[in-house]
């Protein structure tokens, strides 16, 4: 069975980000901004997981774009922690990496199913027109 790279790399960065959670709680007994990031940050391979049983593409797309938003605000919770001194340097950059990868793997998924979705649509259309002309041209 093929790899699902967006699931692996999903689960692998809720890992990442539940670390970071216990961090940023015992260094730092720091609690609002934690509590942020390891909602949007783990709720993203959730949503991937729930996108497997989608109950159709444009659904499928629905979700996948909800974790598109929900890695896009664990990296501004990322970008804030960083720059109020909460996470160092390296830090930073490690979970950021892996970040920007969810995001543009998300982003890539979304477009390419948009496309297939479109593709599908226009086909149909040309075949509904074609048989509309056709039964046009018995009666």
């Amino acid at each position: 069975m093929k790899e699902n790279i967006l699931k692996s790399k999903s689960f692998n960065f809720a890992v990442r980000i539940v670390n970071l959670y216990k961090y940023l709680k015992k260094q730092h007994s720091e609690y609002i901004l934690s509590q942020q990031i390891i909602r949007s940050g783990t709720s993203v391979g959730a949503i991937i997981r729930e996108a497997e049983h989608a109950e159709s593409t444009k659904d499928f797309i629905h979700k996948l774009s909800i974790g598109l938003k929900q890695i896009n605000e664990c990296k501004y919770w990322l970008d804030l922690l960083f720059a109020t001194d909460f996470i160092t340097n390296k830090m930073y950059h490690s979970v950021n990496n892996d970040c920007e990868e969810l995001l543009k793997l998300l982003i890539a998924s979304v477009k390419t199913t948009k496309r297939k979705l479109n593709a599908t649509t226009t086909k149909l259309s040309i075949i509904n027109y074609q048989l509309t002309n056709y039964q046009l041209l018995w009666f």
